[in-house]
């Protein structure tokens, strides 16, 4: 750090250096409801099932929302540098980052006002939110070698992480309450709401308690402005590439070994999903992540610290963790009844009366029609959909299809047009009724443009064989033209896992506890030689081995109880990997040029954004699942870690510190 800084952070009381590393702090309990409530929970499906609801397919829906994700990506790529650039010879970090703090929480706020069909205005309020969440990020960053002394920025950027675990999961499980219980979409609508305010309010302690940092001196020439010469600083700065050699193969190695942590907590829940696990287990997977997360964070951010007199006991529970995670998960998994641990059932199988598990079109083995009608089935060609239809129409009350089969669970893939009606669902002659309202269940299929893939699911009490029936009503809505329906495809899905969350919750903790009481016993004496070889950058490398570990069980897991115990084994890592990511960069950079830098640090963070799910996709592409793709996540976190032994910190540390004497003095 420069002289000037450090005197700077020095010359100030303790009780003011505490305030303001808390402002600091705070703006990560701010913008973190953003990422958990808005990109992360609510507004994907919220803009696929409502805002995009006229769009042809939900397909397309999530075509549209990922080209607006690219966009908002590289335009923040193209500006940050220049930006953070600008913010260092114009003494502007703070001026910048509430501006664009603002363009995020005003489009956030705006988000209340998009309904069904409103896709064009979502997409749009959804780039300026990102656009200003990543943006703010990139100058509050820049602010931590200016906030926090060098020996204590571990700990501070730890504590900023715990601080968004805490401040995000606790407004996501009250925006859960609201979606639950508010009518209509006024619960997501209002969610996006409170995130605006909670991200305005709990803003303030940082623009009144952290003074702005001293700018870089920096004379104007003739017919020069601050943008030209953000640019040239910028291209002086790559030009002299050789003289930063250690900051930018960390940059390399964090655009690595980022790319696997971002694509892991991407993947997720999709992957949970695509396993067979249910709602509740993966939302309470996601909030057990966010809380999880704090205590570990705080833990992983001390590791590094000299004066820290618990790291042998902090890193022994880590390694505990390391070890003792996936040892009880899969043995669990294998000796607990699959009725605990939400392992996958016996496939159910076709009868001679009855269609099993599977993926059934339109066909005359397993679907009966009936009554005054006809059935058509239309090729996908001409339908422009990705399978067949059978096309029913009818000016009848009788109109009917039964579909035996046996399970217990039942997927109907259809289409909305402005040729459909409003049919009815039956199961084994009775009506279905809806869980909340007690009302019959119907299908109104009337849409004024073509829609193809909804879908909706049935489910029995029980598995065995029944009838799921399709009745016409002979209603039309009140714009619709007819009372057709048209049918893709009905799939009789997997026996419904079974998991007893209270118990497999309880072995985990069981473990922690075990953890805990351990290496208060044990670390000290097995473990303190080693804790005191803890370096920031030996810390990181230490999250990148249980990263790898958590990518070799992902492919490996197929249970309830083994997601738990990985969702718990992510917690441990996630946030104080990224923690001491944001502390070691801090120091490999000049504080002189933070903003600079660190709008460099956020435009690789973006870059990471891109490249893990490209190789994501195209491991899929290639091996046919997920299983394969979520294994292969395992290269970034061995190359990123290769890259990241290759950084000589202290001539990185020692380049800075000569840039900032130069510089400021």
């Amino acid at each position: 750090m420069a002289t000037a800084e450090l005197s700077a952070l020095q010359g100030i009381s303790e009780q003011d250096y505490k305030r303001r590393i808390w402002a600091w702090t705070m703006y990560d309990w701010a913008n973190s409801a953003y990422v958990t409530t808005v990109t992360a929970a609510v507004l994907p499906v919220y803009f696929s099932s409502v805002a995009g609801a006229n769009l042809p397919s939900s397909a397309k829906a999530t075509q549209y929302w990922s080209a607006g994700l690219f966009i908002s990506l590289v335009v923040l790529a193209l500006i940050s540098p220049i930006l953070g650039t600008i913010s260092d010879v114009v003494r502007g970090k703070k001026r910048f980052m509430a501006v664009f703090a603002g363009i995020g929480i005003l489009s956030t706020a705006l988000l209340v006002l998009v309904s069904t069909g409103d896709w064009m205005l979502a997409s749009i309020l959804a780039f300026f939110g990102r656009i200003g969440f990543s943006g703010s990020l990139n100058f509050y960053d820049a602010l931590l070698p200016h906030v926090a002394r060098e020996e204590d920025r571990d700990k501070v950027s730890a504590r900023g992480f715990a601080m968004g675990y805490l401040g995000g999961g606790l407004l996501l499980a009250v925006n859960i309450l609201m979606i639950q219980f508010l009518p209509g979409t006024w619960g997501a609508r209002l969610s996006f709401l409170s995130v605006a305010l909670w991200w305005a309010i709990f803003s303030i302690p940082i623009f009144r308690r952290v003074p702005e940092p001293p700018a870089a001196p920096a004379e104007l020439k003739p017919g020069q402005n601050v943008i030209t010469l953000g640019f040239m600083r910028l291209g002086e700065t790559f030009a002299d590439i050789r003289k930063y050699r250690e900051l930018f193969k960390f940059l390399i190695a964090f655009l690595i070994y980022n790319d696997g942590i971002g694509t892991i907590i991407g993947i997720a829940a999709i992957y949970g999903a695509e396993l067979g696990f249910g709602t509740v287990e993966l939302v309470l997977a996601i909030l057990l992540v966010q809380f999880v997360g704090i205590p570990f964070s705080l833990i992983f951010g001390r590791l590094p610290s000299a004066g820290e007199k618990r790291r042998p006991v902090y890193l022994a529970f880590i390694l505990f963790n390391l070890i003792a995670l996936p040892l009880v998960g899969v043995l669990s998994a294998r000796a607990l009844p699959a009725g605990v641990t939400g392992a996958p059932l016996p496939p159910y199988s076709s009868t001679p009366t009855a269609a099993g598990q599977g993926i059934h079109p339109s066909q005359a083995d397993t679907l009966h029609y009936n009554g005054d009608w006809q059935a058509v089935t239309i090729p996908a060609s001409d339908l422009d959909a990705e399978q067949d239809a059978i096309y029913m129409s009818s000016a009848g009350q009788e109109a009917r299809m039964d579909f035996p089969f046996n399970g217990q669970k039942v997927r109907l893939v259809y289409s909305k047009g402005p040729q459909q009606g409003v049919w009815a669902i039956f199961l084994d002659g009775e009506p279905m009724l809806d869980a909340d309202s007690g009302e019959e269940i119907t299908i109104d299929a009337y849409q004024s443009t073509q829609r193809y893939g909804e879908s909706r699911t049935f489910q029995a009490k029980a598995p065995g064989e029944h009838i799921l029936s399709l009745v016409s009503t002979g209603q039309r809505n009140q714009s619709s033209q007819g009372t057709a329906f048209a049918i893709a495809s009905l799939e009789v899905l997997p026996p419904i896992r079974q998991s007893n969350l209270g118990l497999i919750l309880l072995m985990v903790v069981s473990v922690e506890l075990v953890g805990v009481l351990l290496s208060l016993l044990l670390g000290k004496a097995l473990f303190a030689g080693l804790a005191r070889k803890m370096t920031t950058k030996r810390s990181i490398l230490l999250s990148l081995i249980i990263y790898a570990v958590i990518a070799v069980w992902g492919f490996f897991l197929n249970s309830v109880v083994e997601f738990w115990f990985l969702a718990w084994m992510v917690a441990v890592v996630q946030g104080g990997s990224q923690a001491l990511s944001r502390s070691l960069y801090s120091t490999l950079s000049p504080a002189s040029k933070s903003g600079e830098f660190f709008s460099l640090f956020g435009f690789m963070d973006k870059m990471a954004g891109l490249i893990g799910p490209a190789l994501f996709i195209w491991a899929v592409a290639v091996f046919g699942s997920s299983r394969p793709a979520v294994l292969s996540i395992i290269v970034m976190f061995i190359l990123g870690g290769l890259v990241l032994m290759l950084v000589n910190v202290d001539e990185g540390r020692r380049v800075a510190q000569m840039e900032d004497a130069e510089v400021l003095g």
